[in-house]
């Protein structure tokens, strides 16, 4: 059914006085959210939100929107209707048959005209003065700046407001003075970037070195006001009428407050905690770096490492501490350099990721040569910044092998190498040559088991120094080289085998050469002969045993056996006779230890006349009592515990002595609750106050003991005899009265 021209009008009415009434809700609504900030208050919300919707209404006069109006709005915003709108508003009986004509036409047109005709109003205009209202009372919020404007008694909460308490209730004679305001204002350091901060709420959680500053103001006549911390007093400064006090915060612990008023009666608040965050130390992390790096003379020498740094506050700086050694010995030098990374180290940030290349060449490190480096980083605690370092890592340039001019050409021997191998290094390079040889080509497979036979020849001849074997395996100076004397049809492997059939090359028995050595030497003998130390004898250069040096000469025969083989390109061979060598120079390092005689008790000699005789007259059994006593860190709590349970029986009065065991067993409590401030501050409120008032309700001692008891540690178990019998039920029934008692 299609609507008549009189009803598209009143829908258009009806919408035109809807955006009306909303630009009164808007304008209301930022009011009251606006006074909300600067009051917190629902009521006073309420009223201002009342009263600029009746002012808005009466400015925007949403009901003024009449039928008429609607007509004369259209007809100036169409051009089609040429003000024929009016037509609509009157009944058919009212025309005649041409104007009636005239008012459909006119109906028709206005349903199409109108769907482009919006009601006039200023919609956008309310939503952003609103919006604006709102942001305005956020700020004002958010900076502190509402603070002062309405009654502190909307200013602070019911649940924060200090309740003080007089210590002795029976001496009160006037009216108690009343706390008007209470203030707590966190003034932290600068370089942590935090904001200032204040509240009324009296619990303290800030970071180290934060400043605090607390402030009182008394309805009434107040004499003194002081702050209590931690078995300490300190009084608060008056400033026009009102109490403050400053410190700055080091450790986490408790505090309260005390004044007392013009009549002399004492008035104390319950314990607020100390919170106390500690600025901690960068955190390192290095990846992408070894700990050990090795480099070969022709390598590239370079170490690439990333560092990630991270700190609560802030980094102040960060850089790489690099020491450089070089030589062994006593001659061993030590260089430090600090060296910066890659990337410039922004100071103030957070996180840093940072990168370094170390170049060894640059560092004008040679062969032979170690560095030792970790990474350091600073934060901006202040005055004593956190430093913190990395693990140390290691990097070193091996060493060239260097024995001396013309080893192999029989020029002489350095008998004092730079850096021979050990034996176990030559088994381990031995078994991974073994393992490589299909990987290799022959031409270096056997260029690197000969090298491995040079290398079983050097350590032979270090060993052979302890047996002054100075030119060991046809070593001696000129044998070689000459050629004079050469015999050709000598074997070529004379060299490198044992003759133990021929020239006795060994010592194993005694020369048999006819001479009778002790009648050519008789008259010219050496008297002291057997008592000096011959350096010309090879076997008594040494101050080894027989044994030893027996172990020894054989050892460095087995060496030859294994050099043989490696020389031949067999290192399977050889390896037995390397495994052998290096049981016997263990053998020889374990037998060549020192025995240090034991230092103890050395007993009486016993007197034969007596001994089996089976008289104990004189004999005394020896005893000795002694008595350790075991520090208690709790003592006083547990008295307090059996102190309140005598408390909560026989009902009697708190007294002096009762005044000092609570504060003591307070003392104890708060040592432990430094860590968890929150978790037993309802425990020392409590033992504050039975340290401090007379009269106690029996439901806030039945709470303390309570509390201390879940307080202390458990005891440790101890053995004892039992008495009775007790079963898993019997267990279980006393644990459930305990938690429901």
């Amino acid at each position: 059914m299609s609507k008549t021209g009189k009803d598209i009008l009143i829908s258009f009415q009806k919408r035109w006085q809807l955006f009306l009434w909303l630009e009164v809700f808007l304008y209301a609504i930022g009011a009251a959210v606006f006074t909300w900030f600067f009051s917190f208050s629902l009521l006073i919300s309420i009223i201002g939100f009342g009263i600029v919707f009746i002012v808005a209404t009466f400015l925007k006069r949403p009901w003024k929107i009449d039928l008429q109006k609607v007509s004369s709005f259209i007809d100036r915003k169409s051009t089609k209707l040429e003000y024929s709108s009016g037509l609509l508003l009157k009944t058919t009986e009212e025309l005649s048959g041409l104007a009636k004509l005239q008012q459909q036409k006119v109906a028709r047109e206005v349903e199409a005209e109108i769907k482009q005709i919006e009601p006039e109003h200023k919609l956008g205009t309310a939503a952003i003065t609103s919006v604006i209202m709102i942001a305005i009372g956020f700020s004002a919020f958010y900076f502190g700046l509402t603070e002062n404007y309405f009654s502190k008694e909307n200013k602070i909460p019911k649940e924060e407001i200090i309740v003080f308490r007089p210590t002795d209730s029976s001496s009160i004679k006037s009216k108690a003075p009343v706390l008007e305001a209470q203030q707590l204002t966190i003034n932290y350091p600068a370089y942590t970037g935090l904001v200032n901060s204040t509240s009324s709420k009296m619990d303290i959680k800030a970071v180290e070195g934060s400043r605090v500053t607390l402030k009182l103001s008394f309805e009434g006549a107040v004499d003194s006001v002081s702050l209590e911390s931690m078995g300490s007093r300190r009084p608060m400064k008056e400033n026009d009428g009102s109490y403050s006090g400053t410190s700055v915060l080091e450790n986490s612990g408790f505090y309260n407050f005390r004044f007392t008023d013009t009549a002399g009666a004492s008035y104390v608040s319950d314990l607020y905690a100390i919170e106390v965050t500690k600025d901690k130390a960068p955190v390192i992390i290095l990846e992408g770096l070894k700990q050990f790096n090795s480099f070969n003379y022709d390598d590239e020498k370079r170490i690439n490492f990333s560092a990630f740094i991270t700190d609560d506050f802030g980094l102040a700086n960060a850089h790489i501490i690099a020491t450089v050694s070089r030589g062994a010995g006593e001659s061993v030098k030590f260089r430090e350099e600090q060296l910066s990374f890659d990337k410039t180290v922004e100071s103030g940030k957070k996180s840093l990721k940072l990168t370094k290349n170390i170049d060894l060449d640059k560092m004008e490190m040679e062969p032979g040569d170690e560095l030792y480096f970790y990474v350091e980083a600073s934060d901006l605690k202040q005055p004593q910044a956190n430093i913190a370092r990395s693990e140390t890592y290691f990097a070193v340039i091996k060493a060239t092998v260097d024995y001396g001019p013309g080893v192999e050409g029989g020029l002489g021997v350095d008998l004092m190498p730079d850096y021979f191998r050990s034996q176990r290094q030559l088994i381990i390079d031995t078994e991974k040559l073994i393992s490589e040889r299909g990987q290799l080509s022959k031409e270096k497979f056997n260029k690197t088991s000969n090298d491995l036979g040079f290398d079983q020849k050097a350590l032979r001849l270090k060993h052979g120094q302890f047996m002054d074997d100075e030119a060991e395996g046809g070593m001696e100076t000129g044998g070689e080289t000459s050629g004079e004397n050469h015999d050709h049809d000598e074997d070529p492997l004379a060299d490198y085998t044992h003759d133990h059939d021929g020239a006795n090359e060994h010592n194993l028995v005694e020369e048999a050469d006819g001479h009778d050595h002790g009648e050519e030497n008789e008259e010219g003998e050496d008297p002291l002969a057997d008592y000096l130390h011959n350096h010309s004898d090879p076997e008594s250069s040494t101050l080894f045993a027989d044994n030893l040096k027996a172990m020894l000469r054989q050892a460095l025969n087995i060496m030859w056996d294994a050099e043989l083989h490696l020389r031949l390109y067999e290192p399977e061979k050889s390896l037995p006779f390397q495994y052998e060598a290096l049981e016997l120079i263990q053998e020889i390092k374990n037998s060549a230890r020192i025995y240090v005689h034991r230092i103890g008790f050395d007993p009486p000699p016993i007197k034969e006349d007596k001994r089996l005789t089976g008289e104990l007259d004189e004999v005394r059994n020896y005893r000795k009592n002694e008595e350790f006593e075991e520090n208690d860190d709790f003592l006083f709590m547990r008295k307090s515990v059996l102190r309140l349970e005598g408390l909560k029986t026989s009902n009697s009065n708190i007294t002096e002595i009762d005044r000092e065991l609570f504060e003591k067993a307070g003392n104890e409590l708060a040592e432990k609750a430094i860590a968890e401030p929150g978790r037993y501050l309802k425990v020392l409120q409590d033992l504050k106050r039975l340290s401090e008032e007379q009269k106690i309700s029996k439901e806030i001692i039945i709470e303390t003991q309570k509390g201390l008891l879940m307080s202390l540690p458990k005891a440790n178990a101890e053995p004892q005899k039992r008495t009775g019998f007790r079963g898993k039920i019997n267990d279980l029934l006393l644990k459930e009265l305990e938690l429901n008692d």
